[in-house]
């Protein structure tokens, strides 16, 4: 059993004095703990749960232009995606959501991992989006087109396990000829993926950046809206009257109008970043207004939006207006209730022993999740 002293425990319960006990990857004891086979001093420090970033693309590894990287072989795919899965584990994140991917590289490696046979962090995994012929991210997505076809596709992904099942109600910023705001698949076929998802109790994502894509998939059911970038008001508080969440990944837009053309990212994509990010705040302020649900989600994988810089989604998150104990919130126990995972996101007896060792309280200081002490996944000591 291992035991970390002197720290004080932190999480979206509060703050506390207290030793955390563990034993074959569970934490078996938070308080006072006498015995223990190997200790492990964090006196000062601040032990709390490891980041969940509840979307992400395992594949992509924030180069300028994203659609090159679906040109390698599905073996050089691979390769990448266990060098992103690496660096967002040795950044804090033991606990990640890939919602697209090729084939099933992505549920693969989530296998790999469990297995241990690559490191990284544990992984709910969509497969392929289900995306409208020609529409956003088609590239390595699975189209289709009516209740018929959409009703197979989330099948497809059910029959080879995909925990989450995700989808495009809008076009989006980094496919060319997309419009970002308007919408692709319609109510209609968003409530049959929801329906065929939820037949095998599987939740459901949508990328939806325009106001009414963000409504249809409301109406719809789905789960978590990603991105929601033109989020109104009234869209909101929908969004909150049903429970649904919000992933709102500030780094996607802010990698790409940060480094513009000039670092090789298409000009159609910078153009419509710049659109969208002067929407972002407004979004923000009406989902906090109206009490939406928020878990944290990077869009890993998107230009200059790399695996080992997730925790900045943090900074961002507070800048936009969150408090750092709502950020905090939003990394974990929010992300682990939107990922439908029971044993992570909290500092507690019986959880999973996915933890980190911050030198400030993260409550107060939302820069420090950037520079973790010490990470631990499953039981063992990453760093």
């Amino acid at each position: 059993m291992l035991v970390l002293r002197g720290a004080d425990v932190v999480d979206a319960n509060g703050i506390r004095e207290a030793d955390v006990a563990i034993e074959d990857g569970e934490i078996v004891s938070v308080g006072d703990v006498s015995d223990a086979d190997e200790e492990l001093d964090v006196s000062g420090k601040f032990v709390a749960p490891g980041l969940i970033d509840s979307h992400i693309h395992s594949s992509m590894d924030g180069r300028p232009d994203v659609t090159s990287v679906f040109g390698d072989s599905d073996m050089m795919l691979s390769y990448r995606a266990v060098s992103n899965l690496r660096d967002a584990l040795r950044a804090g994140v033991t606990t990640v959501r890939d919602l697209g991917s090729p084939t099933t590289l992505a549920l693969d490696a989530a296998d790999a991992i469990e297995a241990g046979l690559i490191e990284g962090p544990r992984i709910v995994a969509c497969g392929q989006n289900v995306v409208m012929t020609g529409g956003h991210g088609h590239w390595h997505g699975r189209e289709a087109d009516g209740e018929a076809e959409v009703k197979k596709a989330v099948r497809e992904q059910l029959k080879r396990g995909a925990g989450v099942v995700k989808c495009m109600a809008t076009g989006g910023v980094l496919t060319d000829g997309a419009i970002t705001g308007s919408p692709e698949l319609d109510e209609a076929e968003l409530t049959t993926l929801v329906e065929t998802a939820a037949a095998k109790h599987v939740p459901t994502a949508a990328h939806a950046h325009g106001t009414e894509g963000i409504k249809n998939a409301v109406r719809a059911g789905i789960s978590s809206i990603e991105h929601g970038t033109f989020m109104d008001r009234e869209a909101a508080e929908m969004m909150a009257d049903r429970g649904t969440y919000w992933v709102p990944t500030a780094k996607a837009s802010a990698g790409i109008v940060e480094h513009g053309t000039e670092a090789g990212i298409p000009e159609y994509a910078v153009e419509k970043a710049e659109d969208a990010i002067e929407s972002v705040a407004d979004a923000f302020e009406y989902a906090m207004d109206a009490e939406v649900p928020i878990a944290m989600g990077t869009d890993a994988g998107t230009p200059f939006n790399f695996h080992a810089d997730i925790p900045e989604e943090i900074e961002l998150m507070v800048e936009y207006g969150m408090s750092p104990e709502a950020a905090l919130e939003a990394a974990t126990v929010n992300a682990a209730d939107l990922l439908g995972l029971s044993d992570v996101g909290l500092v507690e007896e019986g959880y999973r022993a996915d933890l980190v060792v911050l030198d400030s309280d993260p409550r107060e200081d939302e820069r420090t999740w950037q520079s973790p002490a010490k990470i631990m996944s499953n039981g063992s000591i990453v760093r």
